[in-house]
């Protein structure tokens, strides 16, 4: 069997800015892979394209077989994206935000009372409205989403933002038990060493493109001298491939 994400000089346009500037990567079957690099490298907008939501300009996009130059909207079902936003909607409960979710990805709606108590939304949580939730709170319900779906896919933007040390236990449990059932897991992190546990392979993107891959055991990802200026562990990992971010965007 082939990689279930395959993409070769991939780039990708928000008007005349790239998004991505030519990525070149394949992503195996029940892989976990862990996407590093500084604030505007471009791992938002990657796991966005291979989420069917960012067009693709020119090179090529397969994601579990869809050619995402041709039909993006096929792959939209097959995939959980959990990204900056929640999408969910705060006049909605827990539990019937994700149970819309999960309809309008015609998925199995079984899923949803083990989604719930898994991420510590059961009880009153479930019936209480979003937009009464906490910030951390409202991270699980997305995420509750993703696993809901029990979607082939999972594409996951700073997955242990705004959680507390139990929902971050809870999503290294979640990663690894998707993984091991063979889900595909996609991940954008700046935890270097979390993530870095949870990973089978690192992947560093710098000026929308992949610049190093390695094993997560291996000492460094470096792709060239550090940056001038570059703060943070990232920065001082992986530095930019000669692309500047254009008036100081941050497009991650």
């Amino acid at each position: 069997m082939g990689p279930v994400i395959s993409l070769r000089d991939a780039v990708s346009l928000a008007g005349r800015f790239p998004l991505l500037a030519g990525v070149t990567l394949d992503v195996a079957e029940g892989e976990v892979v862990h996407l590093r690099g500084p604030n505007g490298a471009g791992k938002s907008s990657l796991l966005r394209l291979c989420a069917g939501l960012v067009p693709i300009a020119s090179g090529t996009a397969f994601v579990l077989g869809h050619d995402l130059r041709a039909d993006r909207q096929s792959v939209r079902r097959e995939v959980g994206l959990l990204g900056h936003a929640s999408f969910l909607y705060d006049d909605l409960s827990v539990e019937r935000n994700v149970r819309f979710a999960v309809r309008a990805a015609r998925a199995d709606l079984r899923g949803v009372d083990e989604a719930l108590d898994r991420l510590g939304l059961g009880g009153r949580l479930r019936s209480t409205l979003v937009g009464s939730l906490s910030a951390g709170q409202r991270r699980r319900a997305a995420l509750a989403v993703v696993v809901a779906r029990r979607a082939r896919r999972w594409l996951l933007d700073e997955p242990h933002a705004g959680l507390d040390a139990m929902g971050r236990t809870a999503v290294d449990e979640l990663v690894r038990a998707a993984s091991a059932s063979g889900t595909t897991v996609v991940l954008a992190s700046h935890e270097l060493d979390r993530a870095g546990r949870l990973a089978d392979r690192v992947v560093a993107v710098a000026g929308g493109r992949v610049v190093a891959a390695a094993e997560p055991s291996a000492p460094g990802v470096t792709a060239g001298p550090a940056t001038p200026g570059a703060e943070g562990d990232d920065a001082r990992q992986i530095a930019p491939s000669g692309e500047a971010e254009e008036d100081g965007r941050d497009v991650a």
